[in-house]
């Protein structure tokens, strides 16, 4: 175990993320190095890496970095065995209909066992019915929480194991977008400005989070994918939103000068929020804050916005 273990340089740059990351995962979740030499710094062990390989995956799918490190820390074995789920019996790796293999989901729901058995068999219909069953009767939060998360992270656990699957999750992500799109928008001008970072592709989170604000009466406008910084500052000075969230899923693209250029803009927005975990808690402008899960992302962009 010695000889793997990795200093904080080495263990950043196998999980892909920053070192300023990793000290604040340390500081404020737990997840430090364990493994302690007299006259030496701290190394990350195996089983280090393996919590933080939970953190950073988890985090990736837009679990809130609290419960996400919740989750990490329950992990006592090597990342081959599927545990990012809460404590729970291993879940059986047997054929199923689709061809592969069953998604992971732990202490799951039914409504969260039927989607994944759609999404394999990438039944289209399926997974219609469920993801519009489910959001209507329970709401976008609760939807996006229990029934449409532990699925997406269950398809990066198998991805994660296998290389595969890359279009069930593709399969799974339209269907989403496309139930997220039927909840009803709500009338009037939108005071709040949804975009995703430069050259960021990834916008099922704020899909979401549009699709959440909406059932509490906030209209909003979702610019989608990779907006350069001239284009959301042209956007801005033509809206004029009480609100903007700019969302990051990866260190690359969270660069924070696209969020100080909001602040010193001429149509300056009454809040400025970073969302998503590509961004570094330490490196955001004082007057930024780091939204957390959905229910307080919603929360918080409510009350700024009326």
């Amino acid at each position: 175990m010695a000889d793997d273990a990795l200093t904080a340089g080495a263990a950043a740059r196998r999980l892909g993320v920053a070192v300023t990351t990793l000290r604040t995962w340390h500081q404020r979740y737990g997840l430090g190095p364990s493994q302690h030499a007299p006259g030496q710094h701290r190394r990350y062990t195996r089983q280090d890496m393996d919590r933080l390989e939970v953190m950073r995956r988890l985090t990736a799918q837009g679990v809130a970095p609290a419960e996400a490190a919740a989750w990490a820390r329950r992990v006592p074995v090597p990342m081959e065995v599927p545990a990012v789920l809460p404590p729970g019996p291993a879940p059986v790796r047997t054929a199923r209909d689709g061809g592969g293999f069953t998604i992971p989901l732990g202490r799951a729901s039914p409504a969260a066992r039927g989607l994944a058995r759609a999404a394999m068999r990438l039944d289209g219909p399926a997974l219609r019915d469920i993801l519009e069953m489910t959001i209507t009767t329970r709401g976008v939060v609760e939807a996006w929480s229990d029934v449409i998360m532990p699925v997406l992270i269950g398809i990066g656990v198998r991805y994660q194991d296998t290389r595969r699957f890359i279009e069930v999750e593709h399969m799974i992500s339209r269907s989403v977008t496309e139930a997220l799109s039927l909840v009803p928008r709500p009338s009037g001008l939108p005071r709040v400005l949804l975009t995703a970072a430069d050259e960021e592709q990834h916008t099922l989170p704020m899909e979401a989070l549009a699709a959440a604000l909406a059932e509490h009466g906030v209209p909003t406008r979702l610019l989608g994918a990779r907006v350069p910084p001239r284009a959301l500052g042209d956007a801005i000075n033509r809206t004029g939103p009480a609100v903007v969230v700019v969302w990051s899923q990866t260190p690359e693209t969270a660069e924070s000068t696209q969020l100080t250029a909001l602040l010193t803009g001429p149509h300056r927005p009454y809040l400025v929020a970073a969302a998503g975990p590509g961004w570094s808690p330490d490196k955001l402008p004082e007057e930024v804050p780091l939204l957390g899960g959905l229910d307080d992302a919603v929360r918080t962009i409510a009350a700024a916005a009326r």
